[in-house]
């Protein structure tokens, strides 16, 4: 705390600068993070102010050996601890990005119509569990597969500090269960891969220039009425040095849809930088990095037993069903709590 009370003196000084607006942006951001900043200071201020109460409402309690007022007091100390808890929780998202919006895709892995209704699966998960958080999660992009399922889908998950916790989530995920698609009903091991982006501003880090990137425009596929049917609305983009492509063909105008897949291909592009930073920092350390979709994460098994194990940190449930309905939040938190003194850009 005392580092977070000497960040908020210099964002209050700088704020009070007459020539801060000069830069439209620099401003934006520095009362942006002043007022996250003071939020904070006032949570914890104000728990700790009821911890003094408290403590002078206990003493007076021993002394005068009033029993029903030393039982309240148990009761308002468990709820203290319950919202120390939280916020110590909290605290550890304190990476650069952790309070940014999140953009998440999710790609089904080999395997065919298995694979893809795998990766449905796991959105419609994430899409749970953003409902359950308050979260507003919009579907930028989704292919189907051809049967059932989805071959890839782009969310973008709008609430503070989403990419804080969805980024414990990134990584293989691999079902195990009786396949419905096998008229032998037989056993099948599924893949899918879900990656986890900050949503970048405009002002952050990642330069893009105009003349790498091929915007081609087509109707779009999916819902939206006939006035998106008609016109080619859908917007794709490809990069050329990376050889990076995304589209958005949820928004009603081919200006949205442009602007959109240009906030994902910001986000792609950083993810890049971060993992190329990831690995050159463990290669440093001398510690192994699997990538891609060697880097397995969690397993979800239906059959022959019910369970679903992270293999980060060995933390696992039987409850199978309340998983796959959006209760992740102890898989996240455990991961999260594991990393502490790490770093999890």
């Amino acid at each position: 705390m005392p580092g977070k009370r000497e960040e908020a003196r210099r964002l209050e000084e700088e704020s009070s600068k007459a020539d801060l607006w000069e830069d439209q942006r620099r401003g934006q951001e520095v009362m942006r993070r002043l007022s996250l900043v003071r939020e904070e200071l006032s949570l914890w201020d104000a728990l700790s102010e009821q911890v003094h109460e408290l403590q002078e409402l206990l003493a007076l309690a021993e002394a005068e050996g009033d029993e029903l007022v030393a039982g309240e007091i148990a009761r308002d100390a468990e709820r203290i601890s319950g919202e120390l808890e939280s916020l110590e929780f909290r605290a550890m998202l304190g990476g650069e990005h952790d309070q940014s919006n999140a953009i998440l895709a999710v790609h089904a892995g080999a395997g065919g119509t298995e694979s893809q209704d795998w990766a449905d699966m796991l959105l419609r998960m994430y899409l749970r569990w953003a409902e359950r958080r308050g979260y507003r999660a919009e579907i930028l992009d989704r292919t189907d597969g051809e049967e059932a399922g989805i071959k890839s889908a782009t969310v973008e998950v709008t609430g503070s500090y989403a990419y804080g916790y969805l980024k414990a989530e990134r990584g293989v995920h691999r079902l195990v269960r009786l396949s419905p698609f096998d008229a032998a009903h037989r056993r099948h091991t599924s893949f899918a891969l879900v990656e986890v982006m900050p949503e970048i501003e405009d002002e952050v880090e990642v330069e893009i220039d105009p003349d790498e990137l091929r915007v081609d425009v087509f109707r779009s596929s999916g819902a939206g009425g006939q006035n998106v049917q008609k016109n080619s609305t859908a917007v794709r983009i490809t990069h050329s040095p990376t050889g990076i492509v995304v589209t958005c063909q949820n928004e009603r105008s081919q200006l949205q849809n442009r602007l959109m897949a240009l906030k994902v291909l910001r986000a792609r592009l950083f993810e890049i930088e971060r993992q190329k930073r990831e690995e050159e920092q463990a290669r440093l350390k001398g510690q192994h990095v699997a990538a891609g979709w060697g880097n397995q994460i969690r397993s979800y098994v239906l059959h022959p037993y019910n369970m679903v194990k992270d293999h980060r940190t060995d933390f696992e449930t039987s409850n199978t069903s309340a998983v796959l309905d959006g209760e992740i939040d102890p898989f996240i938190e455990t991961y999260l709590r594991s990393t502490v003194g790490e770093e999890v850009a």
